[in-house]
Formats: C-alpha cells, sequence, structure tokens
C-alpha cells in the first residue's frame, strides 16, 4: 500500500446525498413559505431572500477565502438560511437578517469546519445572537389586517398574549397562522404538512419530534395548561420537526433522539411556565445540543459480542 487514505465518517455510501436530503428539506418548508406570504405579505420572501442569499454567499466567500472545498452545491447553507428566516419577524431591518445569516454560517458553522462539524444548530444560535443584539426588531410583531397584507398592526405572539393575560387567538387562527409570531412559526398546519413529507421520506424519525410534542403535552396537563393551545403557539411545530432533527447535532440513534426531545421539551416548559420568556424551544434545542455527545456516548450502539474464551 503506497498511500493511506485517512477520513472522517461516514465511510459507507449510499444513494442519498447531501444535496438530496437537503432538497427535500426546502420542499417540506415551502407550505410554510406559501403561509407566510399569504399571512405576512410579500416581504417575507424577501426576509427569506436575504437570509439564503447572504448564507450561500457567505459560505462561498469564507471557504474561498480559507482555500477549502466550496461545498454550497450540497444546499445546506440554503436550508440554514430558509430556517433562520422562518425564526425572524416579518418587519426585521434586512442589514439585521444578513447580520443573523453571516454569524450562522461562519462563526457557528465554518469556524467549526462545515456541514456536520458544527456542534450547534446555525439558525438557531444566529437567532439567539440576534435577540441578544437587537432585542427591540426581534420582538416586534405584526400581522395582516386584510388578506392583501396591504395594512399592518402590530400584535403580540400567541403566548405572549398568554403570559399578559390578554385575549387568546382562537385554535383555528393558531391553525391556519393567522397571528402574530415570526415568519415560518405561525402556521401549523403547514409545518405539519411538511413534517410529515419528512417522515414520508424518511428523511428523519419520528422519535425526536414525538418525544418533543408528546412532553410538551404531558407537562402542560400536569400543569393545567390548555395542552392544543400549547402544541399550536410559538415555535414548537418547526423546531421539532425541522431543527431538533438535524443529523450534525442531534443524537444519531434512537434511544438518543427520544431523551434529546424529553429533554428539549422540559426546558422548553420550564421556560414557558416559569422563565421571563414566554417562548423557549430555541433556548431549549441549544441546551440540548450542547448535551448531544453525552447523550450518544451513554445510547451508542454497542458491538456484538460472543465466542468462547480460549
Amino acid at each position: 500500500m503506497s498511500k493511506l487514505i485517512s477520513s472522517v465518517s461516514p465511510h459507507i455510501g449510499g444513494k442519498r446525498t447531501t444535496q438530496k436530503i437537503m432538497l427535500d428539506v426546502i420542499i417540506a418548508l415551502m407550505p410554510a413559505l406559501i403561509a407566510s406570504v399569504v399571512i405576512f405579505g410579500y416581504r417575507s420572501l424577501i426576509v427569506t431572500g436575504a437570509c439564503v442569499i447572504s448564507c450561500v454567499l457567505s459560505e462561498f466567500l469564507f471557504e474561498k477565502l480559507c482555500k477549502r472545498e466550496v461545498t454550497i452545491s450540497d444546499l445546506s447553507a440554503v436550508v440554514t438560511g430558509i430556517l433562520l428566516a422562518f425564526n425572524l419577524p416579518v418587519g426585521i431591518p434586512i442589514w439585521q437578517a444578513v447580520f443573523g445569516s453571516v454569524a450562522a454560517i461562519i462563526v457557528v458553522k465554518e469556524l467549526f469546519g462545515g456541514i456536520g462539524q458544527n456542534f450547534a444548530n446555525p439558525a438557531i444560535t444566529a437567532r439567539i445572537i440576534m435577540l441578544t443584539a437587537f432585542s427591540g426588531t426581534m420582538t416586534t410583531w405584526v400581522i395582516p389586517e386584510s388578506i392583501d397584507g396591504v395594512d399592518a398592526v402590530s400584535s403580540a405572539t400567541p403566548l405572549a398574549a398568554a403570559a399578559k393575560g390578554e385575549k387568546l387567538p382562537s385554535y383555528l387562527s393558531l391553525f391556519l397562522g393567522t397571528h402574530g409570531g415570526c415568519i415560518g412559526e405561525t402556521c401549523a398546519a403547514a409545518l405539519l404538512l411538511g413534517g410529515a413529507y419528512l417522515l414520508i421520506r424518511r428523511v428523519i424519525t419520528f422519535h425526536t419530534p414525538l418525544a418533543f410534542i408528546g412532553t410538551i403535552a404531558v407537562m402542560s396537563l400536569i400543569c393545567g395548561k390548555d395542552v392544543l393551545f400549547q402544541l399550536l403557539s410559538g415555535g414548537l411545530l418547526l423546531g421539532a420537526f425541522f431543527m431538533a432533527t438535524d443529523y450534525a447535532t442531534t443524537p444519531s440513534s434512537k434511544w438518543g433522539k427520544v431523551i434529546f426531545g424529553i429533554g428539549c421539551g422540559l426546558i422548553t416548559i420550564l421556560i414557558r411556565f416559569y422563565g421571563n420568556l414566554p417562548e423557549g424551544v430555541s433556548f431549549s434545542i441549544l441546551l440540548m445540543n450542547i448535551f448531544t455527545p453525552y447523550i450518544s456516548r451513554l445510547t451508542r450502539n454497542k458491538p456484538l459480542t460472543g465466542g468462547v474464551k480460549a
């Protein structure tokens, strides 16, 4: 052997490439994007486009500057851009959306080695950075008065309204998304449709979403809260199906996924019911990302052993 080749996992190839997986995720996100245009108007497309373009350009320029292989063709930067946009208010200044996109790709993803080597979800981490840096614009919600989005009024998110004791939207409004919130988190129907697509395509498994959503339901029932309201409000469905299932930052074993989902659910409940913030999905996923290596070590599959000692 003249040359020893060493590489990181995975070592077994298959027909499903990263590009194909990311394309499936993009397709699954399209119903929520369409719903955002109907609910918030065409500015949601502008914010999403700005995030996607900024993410792709950031990855391209950074990898060129560092003389690394350019990986924008795997579409992971596109997915990060869409997910970040979905976690932003529709009225966010475009330059702030660009700032968040650059932070997501360069700080969270590329500085740790690129796709598959980042320890935390780039979109979620960027959102938390933006919440810290731009708390005013990141918590200013609007909802159109008319279906064409010409008129818009300030509106609290359902969870914020519940925390203040204000009038809550109906279940139908929560299901269809006609209330204040981030661009891609309001329409439960669209997110459930996208989640079902990912499950059918076997891009994700049911373990983490079911454990995450199930924990929220059980704890809401125990705490005497409106279970359906808690499930349809905030970023739960977006987080459970699209961000808590990220391959790189979540456990790969079945029991690891279950533990991860339960942990996300418990932290979300603690923040929603007992914290100073009305929502806790992003923080819960980021915190559980930190514990992923330990969960993976605890739940890793053991190789079969056998035989008789000589």
